[in-house]
């Protein structure tokens, strides 16, 4: 049972997280000022990656390790942020460590979503198949182009 509401609880922060994620990137890559949206994106995001330690796994997995480095890079985008006020290089390190956590949080639902639908799990049952390989190769080449994106529109913005 408690299983169960922790799963429920990770999962909404989780798609809480790439929602507030995507509208945080998409203001990026309009050159907006990203102020707006950053909280609830870094909230949701690091406790999604924080919830996952709670889960019953013996040992230290590739999931863990996921975690772990999405962390480590909300922690350095809300530095950027909320301590550096994204002066200098600080704007070009937010907008590329908020895309990476991004990236992680759609390659695990991904991973989910391949384990979980039985017509993707059909299709990919041991997620060493094409299908899976082609899902997370497209989302990996979504998520370079954004982090380009991004990186060149904040070195324009922060070079006015």
């Amino acid at each position: 049972m408690i299983l169960n509401a922790l799963t429920l609880f990770h999962v909404a922060l989780s798609l809480a997280g790439i929602g507030a994620g995507l509208a945080l990137v998409r203001r990026l890559l309009a050159s907006n000022p990203p102020y707006r949206g950053v909280m609830p994106f870094l909230v949701t995001t690091g406790a999604t990656s924080a919830t996952g330690f709670f889960f019953p796994i013996h040992g230290f997995t590739p999931a863990q390790a996921v975690g772990f480095l999405s962390l480590i890079l909300v922690v350095i985008a809300g530095l950027a942020v909320y301590r550096h006020n994204l002066a200098g290089g600080w704007r070009r390190t937010f907008a590329i460590t908020t895309v990476i956590a991004l990236y992680f949080n759609v390659f695990v639902l991904v991973i989910q979503l391949f384990r979980k639908v039985p017509a993707l799990q059909a299709v990919a049952p041991t997620q060493s198949e094409p299908p899976f390989q082609a899902a997370q190769s497209l989302v990996f080449a979504a998520f370079a182009a954004m982090a380009i994106r991004a990186f060149m529109k904040t070195r324009v913005a922060a070079a006015r």
